[in-house]
């Protein structure tokens, strides 16, 4: 039995970024990972990164990020995220401009540069573009892509220089709260003076070994890679579509990503992830080519699929749960660009540290007092 100040179930980018913060303040911290770290959802992430949100809090948390991840290596005492800024075009319908203005408008309070396209701006940043059914788009510059490993290895890397453990291939089976938290977990039993739980979309079946019980649903997700027609202009930088219900990213060479912006099916976490099938490649195909008829002619390579942790707004769950016992959870698949930043705010939590106010809003309780916070753009919720 192992005694630590404070223990993190899970090392994806969250629970790496909540570690690193928490260590680089000086707490004894241990790192359970039932695998390896990003071997789940956070190493199969398409780590689109953007400062675009309707959530205020998550704006700037988001404007934050980017500027970790532009200044990662620095930070981070020579880790390397991989991130390339590219910018990143959003396509709206009609129905949407009024909110996307107040959107734009209010992330400029925070200093964040947006701007609102319409009509031949639109159709000269993207070529060959079916605007028809788009009411406006954003163009937001600082927006990019990482590489989700090297995030998150990074970010462990620095913990560990300040003196965090790393256990992995250790699954936590089991949490009893109290003063101290007890783990059991399957290398032995620590104890810990407080315990952050991040562990993605397992998160809600260890937090009920504890008596919790969170509404946290696990959501199977895909990514289609493709490669570019001849004739097709390439593209250097991300393109949602919240009409065609769809992202569209680009990769190395002639290849480019693309992946659902709505809501999928519920699975089972512990179940095996199914393939990527034909029909939903089909599906998106379909959508970037009413987008861009030039694309008519992509070729699929393949591609994978993974588990989002969803919350009932599609907007993080983040809070003590029980004694002593915290979570950061539900990010709903917006969750990566926002992980530098947060993981201060979540480490201050977790040692009472005078975190950011405006962090309570995700408070786990508020959908059993019938709370729902707003996010996104009609089914694309997942714009945040």
């Amino acid at each position: 039995m192992g005694h630590y100040d404070v223990g993190v179930v899970g090392a994806g980018v969250h629970g790496a970024s909540a570690a690193r913060h928490l260590s680089v303040c000086g707490a004894r911290v241990v790192v359970y990972e039932r695998d390896s770290p990003a071997g789940g959802p956070t190493g199969l992430s398409s780590a689109v990164c953007r400062a675009y949100y309707t959530n205020p809090f998550l704006g700037w948390i988001a404007a934050e990020s980017l500027r970790m991840f532009g200044d990662f290596s620095a930070l981070t005492e020579g880790g390397d995220a991989g991130f390339h800024r590219t910018g990143a075009v959003f396509l709206h319908g009609p129905d949407d401009v009024p909110a996307v203005r107040q959107t734009v408008d209010m992330l400029a309070g925070l200093g964040t540069s947006t701007e609102m396209l319409f009509g031949d701006d639109l159709t000269r940043i993207v070529p060959g573009v079916n605007d028809r059914d788009i009411g406006c788009a954003v163009w937001d510059p600082g927006a990019g892509y990482a590489d989700p490993v090297g995030t998150t290895n990074g970010l462990l890397a620095q913990a560990r220089r300040c003196g965090a453990q790393l256990r992995t291939a250790t699954t936590v089976t089991s949490i009893t709260p109290g003063a101290p938290v007890q783990v059991t977990h399957t290398v032995g039993v620590d104890t810990v003076d407080r315990l952050l739980v991040a562990a993605g979309p397992w998160t809600a079946g260890l937090l009920r070994t504890a008596g919790v019980r969170l509404p946290l649903i696990a959501e199977r997700h895909f990514v289609a890679r493709c490669g570019y027609p001849a004739a097709a202009a390439r593209l250097p930088f991300v393109v949602a579509d919240m009409p065609g219900g769809y992202y569209w990213k680009p990769e190395s060479g002639d290849q480019f990503l693309l992946g659902s912006v709505h809501p999928a099916e519920e699975v089972d976490p512990d179940a095996p992830v199914a393939g990527v099938r034909d029909e939903e490649c089909e599906d998106l195909a379909e959508a970037l080519r009413h987008r861009v008829p030039a694309m008519g002619e992509a070729t699929l390579r393949g591609g994978w699929a993974s588990l989002y942790d969803v919350s009932p707004d599609w907007q993080p769950v983040i809070g003590e749960v029980a004694e002593r016992v915290f979570v950061t959870a539900g990010t709903s698949g917006h969750g990566f660009k926002l992980a530098p930043a947060l993981g201060e705010q979540v480490a201050r939590l977790v040692l009472d540290d005078d975190p950011h106010p405006d962090l309570a809003q995700f408070r786990p309780d508020r959908f059993d007092q019938g709370g729902r916070l707003a996010s996104g753009y009609g089914a694309a919720r997942i714009i945040g």
